[in-house]
């Protein structure tokens, strides 16, 4: 993953890019009928059930738009709520509260449904050893808040993007011309250009698992679209040379049967592609 450092700088162009698109030149509902004088309060609502997650998202969203505005917070982030609880209370400029509502619904839905759902994954994990990991598979430009709500439920942020791991994937291997020659020519690259990246390959069949590990330098093997016998025979042979991983269509129902496989970790791109966004509303009061 990246720095934290790197994490923040992401955080602060979602948000300016994200009132920027919403807000444009300007906020003319509001600024039509309301005095830019007026002050006034609000609460963020719960309408549903799940892990809450946003919540400090939603706290930078409103210091940008506007630094004066004051957050009372009730309940913080990663934690289980329940329909008509009050998450916290925004005041200050009615103008600003209403500029920056929209922003901070959409992050918090949708940060609150992933990390619901990646805490379900967590549960279901509980007890095994196994991680559950996110993927690249996410909304684009949104990323990083997708990310943060992976973590906030529980879960292990995989790379952030391309530049700050190696995964050599089936069309990498393919076009490279094989597995070694994939791992070989990578190897290289990397020292060359003096980077320090972690390499995972992944691998398609027992067959390509014998063969990754004929390399040395990967970190991590990928073992993807396993049956459950193949993967408790991949990770003996992998024994504690690498990490391991499995991938590959698996939900609910059979993720804990691939973690009883020996696995470190188990990648599901349905954490941040197939949820519901968490019902949440923004009242005056």
């Amino acid at each position: 993953m990246i720095s934290e450092a790197q994490f923040q700088a992401e955080l602060q162009l979602l948000v300016s890019n994200a009132i920027r698109e919403d807000v444009g030149t300007g906020d003319y509902s509001s600024l039509a009928c309301i005095p830019d004088t007026a002050h006034g309060q609000a609460k963020l609502l719960v309408k549903d059930q799940g892990i809450i997650a946003g919540v400090e998202l939603a706290k930078m969203i409103f210091e940008h738009v506007d630094p004066k505005l004051k957050v009372k917070t009730y309940i913080e982030d990663g934690t289980h709520v329940e329909y008509g609880e009050v998450v916290f209370e925004v005041s200050g400029s009615s103008q600003s509260i209403l500029k920056a509502e929209r922003v901070v619904l959409n992050t918090m839905q949708r940060m609150s449904a992933i990390a619901t759902k990646t805490n379900q994954y967590v549960q279901l994990l509980e007890g095994t050893g196994t991680k559950i990991l996110d993927t690249r598979k996410t909304t684009p430009n949104f990323r990083v808040a997708e990310k943060w709500a992976v973590k906030i439920g529980g879960g292990v942020n995989h790379r952030f993007a391309l530049y700050d791991m190696v995964m050599l994937k089936d069309n990498h291997i393919d076009f490279a011309g094989g597995i070694t020659r994939a791992i070989s020519k990578t190897k290289e690259y990397l020292k060359a250009n003096n980077l320090d990246l972690k390499i995972i390959v992944e691998a398609r069949n027992l067959d390509e698992i014998r063969e990754i590990l004929q390399s040395d330098g990967v970190y991590r093997i990928l073992i993807d679209n396993f049956n459950y016998e193949d993967t408790k025979t991949a990770v003996k042979l992998i024994g504690t040379k690498c990490q391991t991983e499995s991938s590959g269509n698996i939900n609910e129902k059979t993720i804990r049967e691939y973690a009883l496989c020996g696995v470190n970790y188990i990648s599901s791109g349905a954490l941040t592609h197939s949820v519901y966004n968490m019902d949440l509303s923004l009242k005056a009061f």
